[in-house]
């Protein structure tokens, strides 16, 4: 009856899953700098915008692009603080790194 038991034993190999992640070091998640990703966003909006105005666009077209524009502002803001707490989460994390 011990045999049914899904428990490994002592002399079992280790599983194919076991023996792939273990041996790995553990991979650090990216953690770029979101400014510039908030920034290039309000001046894709921005440069709608002026095309809309530009090209006698409709007036829906020329208000969704004043909309995305609005909306990436609070957007840029929170990756300032995100960015700011970065800094201070990379300097807890890695000695060598130090926030400036």
């Amino acid at each position: 009856m011990s045999d049914l038991s899904p428990a490994t034993r002592a002399d079992d190999p280790p599983s194919g899953l076991t023996v792939v992640t273990g041996t790995k070091p553990r991979v650090e998640p990216l953690d770029p700098p979101m400014v510039p990703f908030a920034i290039a966003g309000l001046a894709a909006f921005a440069v709608a915008a002026l095309i809309c105005l530009l090209a006698d666009a409709p007036d829906d077209w020329l208000d969704t692009s004043v909309a995305g524009f609005l909306v990436g502002i609070p957007g840029l803001i929170t990756m300032i603080v995100h960015d700011r707490n970065r800094k201070r989460r990379r300097s807890l994390s890695h000695g060598e790194f130090t926030a400036s």
